[in-house]
């Protein structure tokens, strides 16, 4: 029988297979490393072969650039031949132009005797222009004539106006005390209707008056001479707020002035121009808000070069009205000027629809520009823009 291993013996054999299997694992980490290090050095070596094929592109790519530089200096020396045989041709050419201007000499010749003859036909146009001249001062003596004649006309149509507006306000005045009498006398003993009735006569009557007034204002900025004077528009303002002292105080209205100028105006229009407009704030105003109404001026100087955002071509006055009332809507900023034109109606508020008629007529005789902004329920801005010397 073999003889059975001691215990000694099997733990000799333990060890040895210990370090077996030690220095196995230390082996295999060793080959892992070895084949990192194989695997980074191929890396490199294909990062070597693409910088290499790179390089090599670049060579070919030389190379191309220099065939390309030798066929452009082929071609450069080909230009240079055709440029000499060109130089030829110049020189054939020179002769041939020194001919041409011998014969262009031979032209000119006959051009001075068409130059005589084209001077004898322009005494004959002088001879003409005098005959238009005398044409231009004829039509020019038409002219005055027809602006005499428009003089009178106007005078003409002022009388006409007033006479009108006399003939209208008589039997007009004639309701009124009438109507002042049964107001007096006899409202009492009027019924619920009648007293209706009668109440609206008063309020026609009232209209009636109001519209020959505008009536009146609107044909005198027609027909009235134009006299421009350089005026203090604080000056202006401030007649006219004591002329609407009463609706200001009716509307508690705040009217803020700020550091307005002079204006080259024609006085009593322009103050009619301001009346009307602060009178058109306080009337579309707010029932709920207090009138505020902004009034502003300053000069402009023209410059040619922000000609686009200018209005005027000219050096002019800004003159601006803005207001917090109830404003309009902005498609009606051109209508609102139209004679006769109300954009509310009569029943909510009083007027003609004649005051921003007055207002751009006046406007138009100071050779100027107004535009209306608004926003409803916000308010409106009147932009007046006027020259600084009118002609």
């Amino acid at each position: 029988m073999p003889k059975k291993p001691s215990i000694t013996d099997k733990a000799t054999i333990q060890n040895e297979e210990k370090d077996s299997h030690a220095a196995l694992i230390i082996a295999n980490r060793e080959l892992a490393f070895q084949n990192q290090e194989k695997e980074k050095r191929a890396a490199e070596l294909v990062i070597a072969n693409n910088e290499l094929a790179f390089q090599n592109q670049e060579k070919e790519q030389r190379a191309a650039e220099l065939v390309i530089a030798n066929n452009e200096l082929a071609f450069q020396n080909q230009e240079k031949e055709k440029r000499a045989a060109e130089l030829v041709i110049a020189n054939k050419e020179l002769v041939f132009q020194n001919q041409e201007k011998e014969k262009r000499a031979a032209e000119l010749v006959i051009a001075n005797k068409e130059l005589v003859f084209q001077n004898q036909e322009k005494e004959k146009r002088a001879a003409e222009l005098v005959i238009a001249n005398n044409e231009l001062v004829f039509q020019n003596k038409e002219k005055e004539k027809r602006a005499a004649e428009l003089l009178i006309a106007n005078k003409e149509l002022e009388s006409f106006a007033f006479i009108s507006s006399h003939d209208l306000q008589e039997p007009l005045r004639k309701i009124q005390a009438f109507s002042g009498r049964i107001l007096t006398e006899e409202y009492e003993n009027l019924s619920s209707k009648g007293k209706y009735y009668f109440e609206r006569t008063r309020f026609s009557a009232l209209r009636m008056q109001t519209l020959i007034n505008d009536l009146l204002a609107y044909s005198r900025t027609t027909a009235t001479e134009r006299k421009f004077e350089n005026s203090d528009l604080n000056k202006i303002i401030r007649e006219v707020m004591t002329a609407l002292k009463q609706e200001l105080q009716e509307k508690n209205a705040t009217v803020e002035i700020d550091k307005l100028c002079d204006v080259n105006v024609i006085p009593f229009q322009f103050r009619q121009l301001l009346q009307n407009l602060i009178a058109n704030s306080l009337k579309f105003s707010k029932a709920e808000l207090a009138p505020h109404i902004i009034i502003k001026s300053e000069y402009i100087k023209y410059e040619a070069l922000n000609s686009k955002k200018s209005p005027m071509k000219i050096d002019y006055y800004h003159i601006s009205v803005a207001d917090n009332g109830i404003g309009f809507e902005p498609e009606y900023k051109d209508k609102i000027f139209e004679i006769f034109q109300r954009l509310h109606d009569k029943q909510s508020y009083e007027g003609t629809g004649i005051g921003l008629t007055i207002v751009k007529k006046i406007v138009d005789n100071h050779n100027g520009i107004i535009k209306a902004t608004g926003r409803l329920g916000v308010g409106s801005i009147f932009d007046i823009y006027i020259p600084a010397e009118q002609q």
